[in-house]
């Protein structure tokens, strides 16, 4: 299995939002998370902000006017979960 930061939030994707009917191998790394692509809403977004709190150790704002760029893809959460691990160091 890849051990890579996006092959784990998607499988944190999975699990948290529990989509059962979802392969974290069949979603793709820049395919968008909400509305298109998975079709994920608001409430999944907090429970995925929770959940990648909790995983990984960083947490993001609900103010913070970059959520919908962090939020974006598999990708741009590994992205953002490596800059604040880094920024924490």
């Amino acid at each position: 299995m890849d051990d890579s930061l996006e092959t784990k939030i998607k499988h944190l994707i999975v699990e948290s939002l529990m989509l059962d009917d979802v392969n974290p191998d069949d979603i793709e790394d820049e395919a968008p998370l909400f509305v298109e692509g998975l079709g994920l809403d608001s409430i999944d977004a907090l429970e995925l902000a929770m959940a990648i709190h909790k995983e990984f150790g960083v947490r993001t704002s609900a103010e913070d006017e970059r959520n919908r760029e962090i939020f974006y893809s598999v990708k741009s959460l590994a992205d953002f979960v490596r800059s604040e691990q880094a920024n924490a160091e």
